[in-house]
């Protein structure tokens, strides 16, 4: 391709799209039109050049008014209190409920693999000498495993569960494409939970632990593992992309991903309200469990009736088609 020559045969209509992107107000019918109808082959132009003779000057000017353009003939979005519904009653339950089998087999995978590590442990106590000092732990199981729940005021605390949960969660998604990372921090989540766990039961304080651990952890557990089973799940839409490109079926996933990711934010922010408010108040332990267990079947009710209608609605998860990015379209 010759761009001067390509330039100067379009940049007449190019001129007409950034007059029309000037005018102030509302655009008449046949304006409207015409904006629309440049916007289109000005898309063509751009594909053309980029695929041809990239030239970053002209690809980001053409770049920068079709921007304009789709802002201009769709109306910018700006986020509303419907948008925020919108998100919690269809996007996220929907995208939960659609990867259910995923973070649901996850769960039980890990639960059960908890267990086995734990009752090991329990009936091999030879290897705790590996792990610390008599001295370490008796101060763990006499001391340090409670007072961690009250060691800071509750509110700065429950930031700082939030956080480090958010954080975890984050990780677990972002690496799901590459499905290891994934694997690798389950295991040192599980194994740190299941050791602990088979000491203090060990040392006749099983009643502590779960009475520490369940009232937040179930909930927040469970998060960990949806966050898990979403990320696993792009890693085989990767693997298996199915009718789909490999690309497309990765791009579905990842959006979809993230609105989970978005949504377990909150899901974590009541865990961590939870585990500083509740794990170390006064209640007796039942009431803290019952607390926990109430948190977390509200969760899967919520996936299962919410969720459930909204994938029968046709919601994937993944965000409007309006939002995930355009086509240039070609011309033969």
């Amino acid at each position: 391709m010759d761009l001067d020559a390509y330039v100067a045969a379009h940049s007449h209509e190019w001129s007409r799209l950034e007059a029309l992107l000037g005018r102030r107000g509302k655009l008449g019918g046949a304006e409207a039109d015409e904006l629309l109808d440049l916007y289109q082959r000005t898309a063509t132009h751009l594909s053309e050049i980029r695929s041809t003779a990239p030239e970053p000057s002209i690809v980001a000017y053409l770049s920068s008014m079709l921007a304009r353009a789709r802002s201009r003939s769709v109306g910018s979005r700006s986020t509303s209190w419907n948008d925020v519904v919108t998100f919690f009653v269809a996007t996220f339950p929907a995208a939960l409920y659609r990867t259910r089998r995923w973070w649901l087999i996850t769960m039980a995978i890990n639960v059960a693999v908890a267990f086995v590590i734990g009752w090991w442990f329990y009936v091999n106590p030879q290897f705790e000498s590996a792990l610390a000092s008599p001295a370490e732990i008796e101060q763990l199981v006499t001391h340090d495993f409670q007072d961690y729940y009250s060691e800071y005021a509750a509110g700065s605390f429950a930031a700082r569960v939030w956080t480090n949960n958010a954080w975890v969660t984050a990780l677990c998604i972002s690496f799901g494409v590459l499905g290891v990372p994934v694997v690798w921090l389950l295991w040192n989540n599980i194994v740190n939970v299941a050791v602990i766990g088979a000491i203090m039961w060990r040392y006749d304080r099983a009643s502590l632990f779960f009475g520490l651990i369940l009232p937040h952890g179930m909930l927040e557990l469970t998060a960990v593992f949806v966050a898990a089973g979403v990320g696993l799940r792009i890693f085989w839409a990767w693997v298996e992309p199915g009718p789909r490109t490999r690309m497309s079926a990765i791009a579905h996933e990842g959006r979809a991903a993230m609105s989970v990711a978005l949504g377990l934010v909150v899901v974590l922010f009541i865990s961590g309200v939870l585990e500083a408010f509740i794990t170390p108040s006064p209640l007796p332990t039942w009431a803290r469990i019952c607390v926990g267990a109430l948190a977390e079947a509200g969760f899967f009710i919520y996936v299962f009736t919410l969720g459930r209608y909204a994938v029968r609605r046709g919601e994937t998860g993944d965000v409007a088609a309006a939002d995930q990015g355009d086509t240039a379209p070609m011309v033969s």
